[in-house]
Order: C-alpha cells, then structure tokens, then sequence
C-alpha cells in the first residue's frame, strides 16, 4: 500500500506538491490526472526515492522511499522521457536491469521483444518515441516489481499499442498483484483501466475517488416526457447535475443510483427514456463543478 500524507515539495519559489494527501490500495490501477505543472511527475519521483519531500509522508508497504534500497527493490518508475544508456540496446538494458532486479525475467523480456517487434540488437536512439515508451514498459514489467510508477505511459503510443499494454497491465495484475500508478493529463486514456482516481491541479489533489463508486452515484437519462407534469414528476427531490434540451430530448445528469433513476422515469408517461453510461470526463465534470472547479479549464486550460 502507498500512504501520502500532507505532502509537500517545492523548487525554489515554485511550488511542486502542496499538502497532498491520498492512498493507493495494492492491485488497484490508480491514475493521476492533471495537466503540465499539476505535480504529477513530482509525486511520481517522490514515490520512486529520486526526491525526497520537504515535509509530510510518503510511505511504501509503511516504509520510508528515499535513500531506502530495500524500498526501491519494489519499486519500477517509468519516466515520460525514459532514458537509456548512449549506445545501448534492448539486450544490453534488459542485462542491467536484470543486474539491479533480482526479480527480472530475462525469459519473458525476451518474448515480449519478439511479441512487439523490437530488434534486440538495434541501438535504442534509433529508435521512435513509441518504440521507446514500448520498451521502457516492458523493462518495467518484467523487473516484477511490486509498484510500476508510470509518467505519461501512452503518450506517443499508437490505438493497438495502447490496447496490449493495457491488456498486459490487467494479466499481471491478476497473476500476480501488480500496482500500477499512471499519470496522464487524458482522461480517456485511463477511462478503461483505473480503479480509483486523483486529480491534480496546481500542487495540490482537488479529487481523490473510486471510479466505480463515483460510476454507482451519478447517472446519465435521455427522456422525452409527454408533459412537462411528467417531467416534474421524476425529477421531483433528486439532485440534477445537469440538465440540456434539444428540441423535445431532455438529457439530465443526476446523483442517484441506476435503479432509482430507472424507478422515476418508468413511473411516469415518457415516450421514451434509457439510462446511459457516463464517460470519465462527464463524471469528472460532475464531481469538480460541486467542489467549485471547472474541470474542463483545468485540463483544457
């Protein structure tokens, strides 16, 4: 488990981290969302013992990180520019890492080379940006570390690409307990693998939720009621969100459960209604508009 509490960290007058505080559960996806400057790569270096904070906690399994190897044995940090040795190549990064993980496989770095095309012997400069995050998370996943801490993990991968390192996250998690801790300034990169969320802004954490708890709560309706009696009916004494209307379709984004929304809308004479899933970003919409944020200023700028 990775305890932060109260955490701080600044750079001169710049400050970097500002009193956050939140918990990552073990083989849970947690993703850090928040746009350049929002501290997320800070809290990733933390995390990883390459900074150490100025004040507040930072726990690993109840450890302290920095200067604490013991620590860091489980610990994998994928930067957003991973770097590699001048002149080095798969194989030969795959052997030093091997040399500082007493857990590396060796055996299944090798297949996953050969399962992504990329040549072992080939210089790594040469390589793309893609090709690179490629390499740089299989590194990570077979170190078989504990924690995998990744900064902009699918950033200059393509759609399929995305989608297998997704699918090889999943499988180790489920054979073996991995804790990914991925942060991106897209929401729509974690919407399909995040367990649990936090939003950045400025240093400081403005969210910290389950996104299946949230998902529980808050529910999308498109109806198109026969009166506007109806309408009052179903809506009369639960929380709206938000609320649209193009031509007769009212679309409400409310904070109820599926079945009761379900429950209003049958009760009343609609020509028609259904409940819809929500995306990450309307939810996330949803939740910071009620803390007083403007998400969308906040990730869009």
């Amino acid at each position: 488990m990775i305890e932060i509490k109260e955490l701080n960290k600044s750079f001169d007058d710049i400050k970097a981290v500002d009193n956050v505080s939140f918990d990552i559960k073990e083989a849970e996806v947690f993703g850090l969302i928040g746009t350049n400057g929002a501290g997320k790569s800070t809290i990733l270096r933390i995390l990883s013992g390459v900074y150490k904070q100025e004040s507040g906690i930072a726990l690993i399994d109840g450890n302290e990180i920095y200067d604490n190897p013991e620590v860091k044995k489980n610990v994998f940090f994928i930067s957003d520019e991973p770097y590699f040795w001048p002149n080095s190549t798969a194989q030969t990064m795959g052997e030093y890492y091997a040399g500082l993980y007493d857990s590396f496989d060796m055996d299944a770095y090798g297949k996953y080379i050969e399962a992504f095309r990329l040549d072992k012997d080939r210089k790594i400069n040469t390589y793309s940006k893609g090709m690179k995050k490629q390499l740089a998370m299989l590194l990570g996943i077979c170190s078989k570390t504990k924690y995998l801490l990744c900064d902009e993990t699918f950033d200059g991968l393509d759609t399929v690409m995305r989608q297998a390192i997704k699918s090889m996250l999943a499988k180790e998690i489920e054979d073996r307990k991995l804790t990914p801790v991925i942060a991106s300034h897209n929401l729509r990169e974690l919407e399909d693998i995040c367990d649990h969320i936090g939003l950045l802004h400025q240093g400081g954490i403005l969210l910290s939720k389950d996104l299946e708890d949230m998902k529980l709560n808050i529910q999308k309706v498109q109806c198109v009621f026969k009166d506007e009696a109806d309408k009052e009916k179903a809506l009369n004494g639960v929380e709206i969100a938000n609320e649209n209307k193009r031509g007769q379709l009212y679309t409400f984004t409310l904070r109820t459960t599926r079945e009761e929304a379900m429950a209003r809308f049958s009760s009343v004479d609609t020509i028609f209604y259904e409940v819809l899933p929500l995306t990450l970003e309307e939810i996330f919409i949803s939740e910071t508009e009620v803390a007083g944020y403007d998400i969308k200023k906040i990730l869009l700028g």
